[in-house]
């Protein structure tokens, strides 16, 4: 079922929540179950990575399954996985870095994306083709909130959804910047609940994940 959030631009996806879960499915099975977990938590945005052999299957399971998902597609790195995606019902594209090549391709979706960045160049180059909404990746090992606040004043046309590293103990000190409009984690998926099938844990810690509000 497609979502009406499909047709949003970029900067709606990191206002949905302040949290989107980052999600590896392994069975896909797993994967209605997992995401109306998520969504009765308060995480609509959900964003499935191509890191197993199903994943396409899971997103397409997402798409017509839990309507009050708005699924994405992570660790998207290639011009036919864009399509692959996009096929498959995601509303959203997120990849880990960028080329020419990829985002073209992503421009052409016709889905919000949310290109990867680590440096400013990167930043630069990406307002430069017209695109504000970034993800900042991998967000700790980068430079972390010091970082992202540094950009703030030359760039503050860029806004970002920092993922990697980021947990509860973190999120709300990015969530505090003024050019962050998400944070990405798997906080909120443990492996052990995951195996167990225990989607009222999942649902749980997604509510807990959208209650974050920043420090101050």
């Amino acid at each position: 079922m497609s979502s009406p959030l499909s047709s949003v631009p970029a900067a709606s996806v990191l206002d949905l929540a302040p949290v989107v879960p980052v999600v590896v499915v392994n069975e896909v099975a797993d994967a209605v179950p997992l995401a109306t977990a998520l969504v009765a938590g308060g995480l609509p945005a959900i964003e499935v990575t191509l890191r197993t052999a199903c994943a396409l299957d899971a997103i397409r399971a997402i798409a017509d399954g839990v309507p009050g998902a708005v699924v994405g597609a992570g660790t998207v790195i290639t011009p036919t996985q864009v399509t692959e995606c996009v096929a498959a019902g995601a509303r959203f594209l997120v990849s880990p870095g960028w080329t020419d090549v990829l985002l073209d391709a992503m421009k052409a979706s016709g889905v919000p994306f949310l290109p990867g960045v680590s440096t400013t160049s990167e930043v630069v180059a990406l307002l430069e083709r017209g695109v504000r909404e970034m993800k900042f990746f991998p967000a700790q090992a980068a430079g972390g909130t010091a970082y992202l606040r540094s950009l703030a004043g030359p760039l503050p046309q860029a806004r970002f959804c920092p993922t990697g590293g980021i947990g509860p103990t973190y999120a709300p000190d990015y969530l505090a910047l003024p050019n962050v409009g998400c944070v990405g984690g798997t906080w909120m998926l443990p492996e052990d609940a995951i195996a167990a099938k225990d989607w009222g844990r999942v649902e749980s810690l997604a509510r807990e994940a959208a209650a974050l509000r920043p420090r101050g």
